[in-house]
């Protein structure tokens, strides 16, 4: 409180406006008056309660990964189209192909359950500092230190888990020098209600990722299901929709420029305390290695995708990841750049070190910045290494899974008869769920492309496998791979089923696949004594930094990074400079005119069904037009946010839905690194665009009257 206090005082109040990503615990304390300064109606009791229904009820957490809101009080969740993506290529076929060509289940009896899908409430929080770092001290190791958390994390969670009903989750934040835990219950009965065609929810595929102008439906509908208890239940045909203690009203009003807006969701990691050479090192060594790699992988990946609708479907979801983050990386490289964020941490730093070598902070932070500097020196040329063979293992199945199964398969060849039974059928579940989706000449070509670019960039130290290959002066892997593929048994389920029927040890180890990639795998978390070194140093170093920075009011920042907790964050509706690609009259919105001008005929990215253009040409816009007369689309604001905030609601000052969140600008991406009150922006589809789709487009007027609308 001290150190807010203080902060508050140097640092003018415009810091605290839109940047930042808040525990909901903290509201009251430190941004409730703010909040309602720029048009927050509610109390902080309303937004987060540990004893009577608050929105954090509404907020999910979608399968580990993004964020979903209740709209209904019969558990209608909404999410974005891509966080939905790969359970609804999961569920597709090419016969029943609901990416291509959307899905609206006409009754509950007809919603599809995937085969894995979780979300996960937020109960409550509290603070565990005082308890934790009492059982810490300065002498310990890192490893000392880390045993002695997970001991305190683990009493902390028996207390808290009400004998199993909950999962409890101990986190550190500011890099280990605060502690909290989380109380969370999970629903695992959660079943596809609706999803646009994907010329409407990824219209802009690839090329509009992570650009405004924007004209993207991105948006699917599921449904919770619990047991007749309304808690959580396996899968059962007798489950009934799950009754919320909130679930959110949906706002027809629109928006304009300067509305309050406030954004709560899940986002899964941010850096704002990285280190200057860190941050160097990803713009020079790991981000274009990792930048480089997913691209190698795609190019191998789209040349089979092309080809075959069922291979597309099966690629889909991986594709549509890896090509994520590629475009963001290389956006991250000309932000950081750009933005010369590196040399605005050193002059921090350099100013810390001053402080930190004073005569009374000498002892505890002298080292801090050296040591730092050190670690990064001594680690760029693995950095860059490591992203390649990175991307090759994300990319390429049969880096992967050789290790991974064979491993299993090794146990199960050295067990007993009872043993082998017990295991068998769990071995049998995870070959059919590998393989039914697996190419095997796509994964040839992608592991062939990959070890290819692995040993002629990587510029390190190489895995022992693929440098004795190189040194047989085979500077193409293309024979190596396609030897391996035609001898191993894990490129056919069908063998790797008869190994179960007749296991014979010493069998998997001298399979060539699984040989290459225990020994890709082992390389890959392989270190040194000097770098093991180096870490343990670092480690200390980066948290006193850390520390360092809050104690002497260097650093603004009052909030810790985001890690896949719950947070809020609030903005306004907020233009970019005007931009002559976007036909709106100002540029904090997109209209269905600008969709329709982008359409192109059989392209893969930017083609539109018939029925969207005729409901446009005949303004049919029902009554989710604006009030000026066109049909919204999407919208920006300037939340911070990053990835794991996809699918946020957009609320109002009131807590009512007026969007959903779903992407961010590129010329902000250096948000996870450093705010950038001018340019970060967060876009977002327009809620009437969603109800648009579903009642006017697709005709599903049944879930529009689920929802509690406000006009």
């Amino acid at each position: 409180m001290l150190s807010f206090l203080v902060a508050a005082l140097v640092f003018p109040a415009s810091l605290f406006a839109n940047e930042g990503m808040w525990f909901l615990m903290h509201i009251e304390r430190l941004n409730h008056r703010d909040m309602q300064k720029m048009g927050l109606q509610l109390t902080a009791e309303e937004i987060y309660s540990v004893n009577n229904s608050s929105l954090k009820d509404a907020i999910v957490q979608f399968n580990g990964g993004c964020t979903a809101e209740l709209i209904s009080k019969d558990g209608l969740l909404l999410t974005n189209h891509h966080c939905g993506y790969d359970k609804i290529a999961e569920l597709s076929s090419p016969e029943n192909n609901y990416l291509r060509d959307g899905f609206w289940a006409e009754s509950r009896a007809a919603e599809l359950k995937p085969k894995s899908l979780y979300v996960r409430f937020f109960v409550r929080m509290d603070d565990v500092t005082d308890r934790i770092l009492s059982k810490l001290n300065d002498d310990m190791s890192e490893k000392e230190r880390e045993a002695a958390i997970q001991a305190e994390a683990k009493l902390i969670q028996q207390e808290n888990d009400e004998d199993g009903r909950y999962t409890v989750s101990v986190r550190s934040f500011f890099q280990g020098n605060e502690f909290y835990f989380f109380v969370y219950e999970d629903f695992t009965d959660v079943r596809l209600v609706g999803t646009p065609t994907e010329s409407i929810g990824k219209f802009g595929g690839d090329t509009d990722n992570w650009e405004w102008p924007r004209h993207t439906g991105d948006f699917s509908l599921f449904r919770v299901y619990a047991g007749k208890d309304n808690r959580p239940a396996e899968y059962s045909a007798d489950n009934v929709p799950y009754q919320p203690k909130h679930h959110l009203p949906v706002s027809l009003k629109g928006v304009k420029e300067g509305d309050f807006a406030m954004i709560l969701g899940y986002p899964g990691r941010t850096n704002r305390w990285m280190p200057a050479e860190g941050i160097n090192q990803n713009v020079n060594y790991a981000y274009p290695a990792w930048v480089e790699g997913s691209k190698t992988g795609m190019d191998a990946m789209k040349v089979h995708m092309d080809k075959d609708d069922k291979i597309r479907l099966d690629y889909a979801s991986k594709y549509a990841s890896v090509a994520n983050y590629w475009k963001n990386r290389q956006g991250m490289i000309d932000a950081l750049t750009q933005h010369k964020t590196a040399a605005t941490k050193a002059k921090t730093e350099k100013k810390f070190d001053k402080w930190a070598n004073k005569k009374e902070n000498k002892e505890y932070y002298g080292n801090v910045i050296s040591d730092i500097n050190a670690f990064y020196d001594l680690t760029n040329d693995r950095a860059r290494h490591s992203n390649y063979m990175f991307s090759m293992l994300r990319t390429a199945g049969m880096a992967l899974v050789p290790a991974r199964l064979g491993n299993q398969l090794n146990n199960y060849a050295k067990a007993d008869a009872e043993q082998r039974e017990k295991m068998k059928p769990n071995l049998v579940a995870a070959i059919n769920e590998m393989y039914g989706s697996m190419f095997m000449p796509l994964e040839r070509d992608v592991l062939i492309a990959q070890l290819n670019l692995y040993a002629a960039k990587a510029n390190y130290t190489l895995a022992p496998k693929v440098a004795e290959i190189v040194e047989k002066s085979e500077s193409n892997f293309d024979g190596f791979v396609k030897s391996a593929f035609a001898l191993s048994m894990f490129t056919d389920a069908d063998k790797l089923m008869a190994f179960l029927d007749f296991p014979i040890e010493g069998v998997i180890e001298a399979d060539p696949l699984y040989a290459l990639s225990m020994d890709l795998i082992s390389h890959y978390n392989s270190s040194t004594d000097e770098i093991d070194a180096a870490q343990e140093k670092f480690d200390v170093a980066f948290r006193r930094l850390v520390k360092g920075l809050r104690e002497s009011g260097l650093s603004p920042i009052l909030y810790p990074d985001a890690n896949s907790t719950l947070r809020l964050s609030y903005g306004t509706v907020r233009a970019l400079p005007k931009d002559k690609r976007n036909d709106a009259s100002k540029n904090y919105f997109t209209t269905l005119k600008g969709t329709v001008a982008k359409h192109k005929p059989g392209d893969k990215e930017f083609d539109l069904s018939q029925r969207l253009i005729e409901l446009y040409n005949e303004k049919d816009f029902g009554r989710y037009a604006d009030a000026a007369g066109h049909m919204p689309v999407n919208f920006l604001t300037d939340n911070d946010i990053t990835g794991g905030n996809s699918g946020s609601p957009v609320l109002n000052g009131k807590g009512e839905l007026i969007g959903l969140a779903f992407d961010g600008n590129i010329e902000a991406m250096a948000g996870d690194v450093i705010f950038d009150d001018k340019l970060q922006r967060t876009i977002n589809v327009d809620i009437r665009f969603v109800l648009f789709i579903i009642d006017k487009y697709a005709g599903a007027t049944h879930l529009i009257d689920e929802l509690t609308i406000v006009e």
